[in-house]
């Protein structure tokens, strides 16, 4: 398993900047809706429950 790093910091009202391993977005959080820059979307159920869905298309091999 390999090692990850993100960090999350709040630049406004449910907004913030994300910053990982792979780059920087930014995401606006919507009451159990949040969307970031990248095209994804993460819906929390509940209990830590969370569905995630993307704009982006998969490449075929």
């Amino acid at each position: 398993m390999g090692f990850s790093y993100r960090k999350r910091i709040k630049i406004g009202d449910g907004t913030f900047l994300n910053i990982s391993k792979t780059g920087i977005s930014v995401s606006q959080k919507l009451g159990k809706v949040t969307i970031n820059s990248r095209g994804t979307a993460t819906i929390s159920i509940g209990n830590g429950i969370t569905y995630k869905t993307s704009k982006k298309k998969k490449k075929k091999k």
